[in-house]
Order: structure tokens, then sequence, then C-alpha cells
């Protein structure tokens, strides 16, 4: 079957929503479908109009006019642009499905020209995008902007053949908007347990970030308020009291990168940036890792959207130490696949962190349970076997 999938951006532009997107393509084209990419003209590098990436097509559409002087008029551009250019792409690869990934500016193009083609249309919610606008500052809940993009979802997710999302607790919130529940799937996220998996400390990237041996605690992805990492940073006083020498490592960047700077330059050398890497070099980047913090603040957005990066950590075998939030909650387990804190509690935080830094017997113990539970649940191959049936195939 050759599914088109429409997408907001993909690789080589760094983000979790890129990461999930590759995997999803590469192992659907192991299962033998022939997945192909169309990317938004939200997409933002540039390139061809086509390029392969991975043996896998990747087309793209063109960026129109920079900006609009009337609300809501450059939002409809680009679903226009991206309608033709889906369309375009259908016919001259022969799509027999079209799947679209959030958000609903990639969602309503793909059932316009789904209908008009008599083709399948699956779409897919890596999250609730009116809340993410709202931790992004660009709206406020309750807003003219905010009611309309979930109308908009909503509508989305009634007239879909068929709706993914990639946690439970998001899959509860659509039902009660009205969905049947019989067509509502969870996908969640997966890993790789074979690309990541546990490796030696690289010892010579330690040296030229400075990490001199002392107990590191990271965090990899993109630097959004949501993530939570200025509590981090303002606990980590507090927290080398209890555990001298305690080091920080940011890998990746953001729209809070500058103000995390700003908090570190209270607290000397005790945080390295290390910036965006390639995607291939960060199973590096995790061997220094000690324990992998996901600090996430409560909100909506997090108490329904699981993460991404988790999961590499715990394929590779490095403990996580996360907030309590609902999307963390529903993916580890309290000190059997890793450690859960108060959200939002510098005090929990500090004491939990302090408790795994400095026992490397327990860390040992749940990254091992950590990656035993990955590979049995979570590996990428029987993620994906979960399309077949929404595609019809099995069914």
């Amino acid at each position: 079957m050759n599914v088109l999938h429409i997408l907001d951006h993909s690789l080589p532009a760094m983000s979790g929503y890129s990461t999930r997107s590759r995997n999803i393509i590469t192992f659907q084209r192991s299962l033998g479908l022939r997945p192909v990419v169309l990317t938004s003209p939200k997409h933002p590098l540039p390139g061809p109009d086509c390029e392969m990436l991975e043996g896998i097509p990747h087309y793209r559409t063109p960026h129109g006019p920079a900006r609009a002087w009337l609300p809501y008029v450059g939002e409809l551009a680009l679903m226009v642009r991206l309608a033709r250019r889906i369309r375009e792409v259908a016919r001259a690869e022969g799509a027999q499905m079209l799947h679209a990934h959030s958000p609903v500016l990639n969602g309503l193009p793909a059932l316009w020209v789904g209908r008009r083609l008599g083709l399948p249309m699956v779409y897919e919610a890596r999250a609730f995008w009116e809340d993410a606008a709202v931790d992004h500052r660009t709206t406020r809940e309750g807003s003219l902007r905010y009611r309309l993009t979930r109308a908009l979802e909503t509508f989305m997710f009634r007239r879909a053949d068929r709706v993914v999302v990639i946690a439970e607790a998001m899959r509860q919130e659509i039902v009660r908007r009205g969905v049947r529940a019989d067509r509502v799937a969870v996908v969640p996220n997966g890993v790789d347990t074979e690309s990541f998996s546990p490796v030696p400390r690289d010892e010579q990237l330690a040296r030229s970030l400075g990490l001199d041996g002392a107990p590191v605690l990271g965090f990899i992805g993109s630097f959004y308020h949501y993530e939570g990492l200025s509590l981090l940073l303002e606990a980590l006083p507090a927290l080398r009291d209890r555990l001298p020498g305690a080091r920080v490592l940011l890998v990746g960047g953001g729209d809070e990168e500058a103000a995390l700077r700003a908090i570190s330059s209270r607290v000397g050398n005790a945080v390295v940036f290390a910036g965006r890497v390639p995607y291939d070099r960060i199973r590096d980047y995790y061997s220094l890792i000690d324990v992998f913090v996901c600090p996430r603040l409560r909100m909506r957005l997090t108490e329904l959207v699981t993460p991404l990066k988790p999961l590499e950590a715990m394929a590779m075998a490095r403990p996580v130490l996360a907030s309590d939030v609902g999307g963390q909650a529903e993916l580890i387990a309290h000190n059997v696949t890793g450690v859960l804190f108060s959200a939002e509690s510098r005090d929990s935080l500090v004491q939990a962190a302090a408790g795994l830094g400095s026992d490397p017997e327990r860390r040992a113990r749940l990254g091992r349970q950590a990656r035993e539970f990955v590979v049995a649940q979570r590996g990428w191959p029987q993620v994906i076997g979960r399309y077949l049936p929404l595609y019809g195939i099995g069914s």
C-alpha cells in the first residue's frame, strides 16, 4: 500500500515531531508498506521540491507570502497551497491512503483532497494544538483563537475515517467530544531498541564538554516552557548542596534557551549547553547522562501528552526522573521503570534527584528495568504494527 504522510515538518529539521515521523515511515517500510512524505509550507529548511531521505521520497510545499494583513488569511492560504500539493503528489505517487499528522492545518487540506480523490484519510493528533499555543504564549485558554482551533480539531476528529493519538488520555478527551470510541486508536510513542541500547560512556566527548565524572543530570530535546527546565536549573544550587559537583547537561535548543542561559549564569559552570546535535550522535550524549530528567510543568498539554525522549533514555538503560504529570505517569511506573516527583515542586525534585544521583546501584536497577519495559512493549516494530488495521490491512 502506498501511504502519503502529510507532515508539518520533517528531518533534517530536528524535533520530537520529526523523530516520531521518521520512525513511523521507516518501520512502516519494513512492514511492507510504501510510505511517501509531504511537508507543509512550515517546514523550516530550504531544499529541493523532492529529496530522498533514507530511501523515502520527501516532497516539499513552497512557502507563500511572509505575512497576511487580516486574521486567519495566512492560515487559509497555507491550507490552499498544501491541498494543491497533496493532490499533485498523491496522483504522482499513486497514493492509496492519506495519513495527515497534526496540526489541523495539515488535516483539513488532506480531508478535502481525500474526499475529492476518493481516498481514505487518517488523522493523527500528536497534541492538542490549542493547548500547545497557550504554552507558546501565542494565545490564551478560552480566547477566540483557542476556541476556533479546538472547534476545527474536533471537526477533523469527527470527519476523518480514523483518528490516531499517542496517549490514552488523549483518546478519552476525543471521545468526550462526541467521537465514537471505536474510531479513535492509540499508537503510542516508541523507540528503536536496537539503535538505542546501552553503550559505554563516551569519555572523549565528556572531556570535550568539561564533564569530569561528577553526577550528570541531563535533558535532550526542545527547550519549551512546558518542559520545566527552568525549575531544574533553579533547583541546582540546592541539589549541589546535597550532591556536590552535580552538573546539568542540556542538549538541544528552542524558545526558552535565552532564559535558561540567564538562569545558568548564576550557578557558575554547573550547566553545559551542548547545542543541537545530529540525530546519529544523540546516543553518545545519552551515554554521558547518569539521570535523565523530565521536569514537565502541570498543564492540560502535559497531562494529556506523553513525551518521546524518555523512551530513548530508558532504552539506553538510563534512569528517568520525571514530574508526575499525567502524560509521564502513563509512561513511567514509579520506582520500577523510573522515579516520579511532585510536579512544580523544587523540594521534591531536589530530594528525588539527590537520592538517585548518590545511589549507583539503584540507578542501574531502574535503568535495567526501564530497558526491559521498552523492549517488551514500546519497540517501534510492535508499535507501528498498530497502523495496519487502521489502514484496512489484515482487518
